[in-house]
């Protein structure tokens, strides 16, 4: 007995699998409907547990035999066969892990049977449905040794009815499932590739007539205040009546009728948004079953280019989302889900959409109840189709340089091989059924306001008709599909059934060009925005402001929730591409979360946060004003704003707001602001939450204003020194420079200290150089080839002339100095001139100069190896968590302590981290920084050179000394590793540099 072809045949989508249909659970009448407790409905079996499992590395060592085989393993159900030990883990992002030969799969395709003995006694009245919520790639079904049926999409529910295989007593249900079939190449998602049951399996137990599917559908009046309210419903054999029930939000009976399809008229509604998610709850009732759908009125269009919701003008705060964890993989639980909603919540995220295919089918269900705005996409991703050779030898770019003409030639044929499958009329059906399958999944969904046809697989005939099917089915919500911008040279195409223009990762330039052309009519949404891989967000802010310029954009979602991280065998550690075993992989792409794989937050969601807070102040005329951003409640009603005087970090005043401001409104606090003075003087504004909610506890705090009235710098104590007299020993290539209880060694050669002592005792341990280069971040990919090229990280300090003086007032050194690197330009020329003080303090002032042809620079500062023991500091900066030019809005100005442990931030792909932006001073054991103007710093327990050599974090080995880094500036974030360039105004881009730093000793 062999397996059908059905795996390599885009004609046939499933064998026996019952049409796509809205999701609930059936309960018996008398009991209480839950939805979210589906494993108390009498009619509700849970086949979930340890099954019997062998696992073949190519379905061609299928036994003929193979439901009748002895078993060797045992495997959890759901979950994924590689998180179990079988099989490898795989990470790629855009190429296909198979050959790219539709629809046809490699022989060695791997193939997992499974068997679960059921104990069943089945009524004869009744009838029995075998769900399979979740299985990757696809699945045969056998029952009692007959073939039930066959199904893919791998997302999706496959559905088989049983009834007539079912028998009393003993069952052996065996499922046979294959890595690879022709739906997976719609499946190419940037994921790690899994297999297996990932999700829950059940058996419901029916009516012989049961209902089968059931589309809540509802229109509203122009003021919202009333809906037009029907059901329609749709049974296995024919028509029947059902007694629908409608409750209101509190509970009370609204609505009591009987009839086949339901129609009234629903009055003085309440509204569901997701800032106060009010569900009404309809009941449907015939014959022994109960099911129970929660419903919230509410209505999103576009009016004028602007995305409405509730007839007001939102903006999303979202981010993208996979069902993922780095040791259950694919299969996530209802605890899970809450783990990661509560987190969002937390962090002022009010948007998810589901990347890049329908996520569990109760988790729109809880979005629904928790309050989040869900774009919910199809299973649909074939970007692979863009990676397929294109060049031919003898017009070769890598041998000869090709023609602009030629050029645009390559690029139009890459767009037309990503349109591959958009246009492929073979695939077109599997590309409307995925749609079907995801609009009829979740139509009765409150939470869910946009369908998504899709993501990367470019535009063509199958989409529209895809999109055009969306629309006529359910034209109350909005449609959206990135894809469609591509244009297929032999294809016009057809936008007319999508609401919304979509683009990944555009700069805040290109928003601006599009709402300069009066031509572009159509709301502007970013589905992919700010890649969060590693240390990032380094642009929230300057998407949130352009956001808030224009009436049509409407927000965007970050790319993306969480680091993908499996577990590595046998072992407690994590790895991503290429620590599997993999030949083809994308390496650490995969880290790309706004929280870790264990959900723990980076400083990226701290970002997001706060730029994201619900309301905003502003210093204006002498007053204080704050800006309410939410869409739907009034300030009082949801925050309390404590505020706090403060002069060079010391509070002054203090106390507590409730503050009246309605929705997109301005209020003036009633604060009495200080007389200026020769302090830093900072307001700083928390707002907390008023009262518990489902996700948020009472008083927490949901971000944060800093208003600054005078801009001074603050100082530190210092303990006051005694002068001494200085004497100087001249050396062939050195200067000794002692001053009582000092010592300096300056070297002529590199124009720099290689040694202060303090008694005898190093305070630094290796030279006090300059320092330009940075541990890459992720961000850093693109750029930092041409930083490599240019030396940057293999430069060192020469001298070209060194002059030392000695007056009055101590000693200083002037030197010329350059910053070379083997093989390359110098780097910068410098005019340095140091003076050492009578009291021992170290005054550097600097002159650089960068050749303009040259790459903006990673930082330009100074770098302390300090004594292991002095690993402690006290700083006035932005902290407590890591800040940057362009990501600091997640920290305050104010003093902090940390040590070189504490202040590293960790990235399993080892990377630059821990600055500090905004600095006034830094202090340690046995030195002080001040300069005259902010700056950042670091302090880490591992040199730059080691966070650049090492692939994962547990490799990294600790200096032998504490690294202290003084910057005049470093470069920003950004989020180019997949995104827009770093901005002109956060690069070290500046021809000239001046910069005067003090060390107090």
């Amino acid at each position: 007995m062999s397996l059908p072809n059905y795996y390599q045949d885009p004609s046939v989508l499933n064998i026996n699998r019952i049409p796509h249909h809205a999701y609930f659970i059936p309960f018996k009448k008398g009991q209480t409907p839950n939805q979210l407790e589906r494993e108390k409905s009498h009619q509700f079996r849970l086949l979930n547990g340890k099954w019997d499992f062998n696992f073949y590395e190519s379905l061609h060592d299928l036994p003929d035999d193979f439901l009748n085989i002895a078993f060797s393993h045992k495997i959890p159900v759901p979950s994924n066969w590689q998180t179990q030990g079988f099989d490898a883990h795989q990470y790629t992002n855009i190429n296909y892990p198979i050959p790219f030969d539709p629809p046809y799969v490699p022989h060695d395709n791997p193939c997992g049977v499974y068997r679960c003995e059921i104990e069943f006694e089945p009524k004869a009245d009744k009838r029995y449905l075998l769900n399979f919520e979740g299985v990757d790639s696809c699945l045969f079904v056998y029952l009692n040794g007959e073939f039930v049926g066959y199904g893919q999409i791998s997302h999706s529910t496959n559905e088989f009815e049983i009834t007539q295989h079912l028998k009393q007593g003993k069952n052996s249900l065996v499922v046979v499932v294959l890595k690879w079939c022709d739906g997976s190449y719609l499946e190419d998602q940037d994921k790690f590739r899994m297999s297996g049951i990932f999700r829950d399996v059940y058996i419901l137990e029916r009516e012989q007539n049961y209902l089968q599917d059931f589309f809540i559908q509802y229109q509203l009046s122009e003021d919202l205040s009333q809906a037009h309210l029907s059901v329609e419903t749709q049974f296995a054999n024919q028509p029947e009546e059902v007694h629908f029930q409608l409750f209101d939000p509190q509970g009370n009976l609204v609505l009591d009728q009987t009839s086949g399809d339901f129609s009234a008229e629903i009055c003085n509604l309440t509204l569901w948004n997701a800032e106060e998610p009010k569900l009404y709850t309809l009941q449907l009732s015939y014959q022994t079953e109960i099911i129970e759908q929660k419903i919230g009125f509410r209505q999103i269009q576009v009016k004028n280019g602007v995305l409405l919701f509730n007839n007001k003008p939102i903006k999303f705060k979202g981010v993208n989302r996979h069902d993922s964890d780095p040791k259950t993989g694919y299969a996530i639980s209802h605890e899970q889900a809450l783990i990661d909603l509560r987190l969002m919540k937390e962090h002022n995220i009010n948007a998810i959409r589901t990347a890049h295919y329908p996520n569990s089918p109760w988790f729109t269900e809880l979005c629904d109840q928790l309050g989040f705005y869900v774009i919910a996409e199809s299973d649909i991703e074939s970007h692979g189709s863009s990676a397929v050779y294109i060049e031919s030898p003898e017009n070769s770019i890598f041998l000869n340089v090709p023609t602009p003409n030629r050029q645009e030639e390559i690029r139009q044929q890459a767009i037309d091989n990503f349109c591959y499958f958009a246009r492929d009329p073979n695939f077109k059906n599997a590309i409307l059924d995925r749609n079907i399958a995801n609009v009829e999944r979740d139509k009765n969904r409150t939470s869910v306001i946009i369908w998504s046809l899709g993501n990367e697989s470019g535009f063509g005939e199958n989409f529209e008709a895809a999109a055009r099917w969306v629309k006529e089915r359910d034209p109350s919500r909005l449609t959206h599909y990135e894809g469609s911008i591509y244009q297929h040279s032999a294809h016009q195409n057809d936008l007319s059934n999508l609401d919304l223009y979509s683009e990944m990762y555009p700069s805040t330039e290109r928003l601006d060009e599009y709402f300069a052309d009066p031509n572009n009519c159509k709301p502007f949404i970013l589905c992919e925005y700010s890649h969060a891989m590693g240390n990032s967000c380094g642009d929230m802010e300057d998407y949130w402001q352009t956001f808030q310029q224009y009436a049509g954009s409407c927000g965007g979602f970050v790319w993306e929730w969480c680091d993908h991280a499996p577990l590595l065998p046998n072992s407690d550690k994590y790895g991503y591409g290429g620590d599997f075993g993999e030949t083809l992989h994308d390496s650490n792409f995969c880290m790309d979360g706004l929280v870790s794989q264990h959900r723990i937050p980076h400083s990226n969601l701290l970002e997001v946060k706060n730029v994201n807070r619900p309301v905003r102040a502003e210093l204006k005329e002498g007053k204080v004003w704050l800006k309410n951003y939410l869409d739907f409640t009034n300030l009082a009603d949801y925050l309390t704003v404590h505020y706090r005087f403060s002069e060079n970090g010391e509070t002054v005043q203090q106390g507590q707001l409730l503050v009246n401001c309605e929705p997109n409104q301005t209020a003036c606090l009633p604060l009495e602001l200080p007389t200026p003075s020769e302090k830093l003087q900072l307001l700083t504004l928390d707002y907390y939450v008023n009262e518990s909610t489902s996700l948020l506890t009472k008083d927490h705090h949901l971000g944060f204003d800093q208003l600054a009235f005078t801009e001074k710098m603050v100082k530190p104590e210092l303990p006051v020194r005694s002068q001494a007299v200085i004497f100087i020993q001249n050396f062939a290539n050195e200067w000794q420079i002692v001053n009582g209880e000092y010592r300096y060694c300056f070297n002529k050669l590199k124009g720099i200290f290689t040694a202060i002592e303090k008694n005898g005792v190093p305070i630094i341990e290796q030279p006090l150089d300059f320092n330009i280069w940075r541990a890459p971040t992720d961000n850093d990919r693109l750029i930092r080839e041409f930083w490599q090229k240019a030396g940057y990280d293999k430069c060192y300090t020469r001298a070209y002339h060194t002059e030392l003086t000695q007056d009055d007032n101590g000693v200083t050194i002037v030197a010329k100095c350059g910053i070379v690197a083997t093989a390359q330009n110098r780097i910068l020329t410098l005019e340095v001139v140091y003076h050492i003080s009578l009291t021992g303090e170290i005054t550097i002032k600097i002159k650089a100069k960068r050749p303009t042809h040259l790459p903006f620079l990673p930082r330009f500062g100074l770098r302390f190896f300090l004594n292991k023991t002095n690993n402690q500091v006290e700083y006035f900066g932005y902290g407590e968590r890591e800040s940057y030019i362009d990501k600091h809005h997640l920290a305050k100005l104010g003093t902090y302590r940390t040590n070189a442990a504490e202040n590293h931030t960790d990235y399993l792909k080892p990377q630059e981290n821990g600055s500090h932006f905004g600095t006034h001073y830094v202090k340690a054991k046995d030195l002080t920084i001040i300069s005259e103007q902010p700056f950042s710093f670091n302090l880490s327990p591992y040199t730059q050179e080691e966070l650049t050599a090492k692939n994962h974090s547990y490799d990294l080995q600790e200096s032998g000394s504490t690294i202290l880094c003084v910057d005049c500036k470093m470069s920003g974030i950004g989020s180019n590793s997949c995104g827009p360039s770093l901005k002109e105004q956060y690069r070290l881009n500046e021809e000239n540099v001046d910069w005067k730093v003090k060390i107090i000793l």
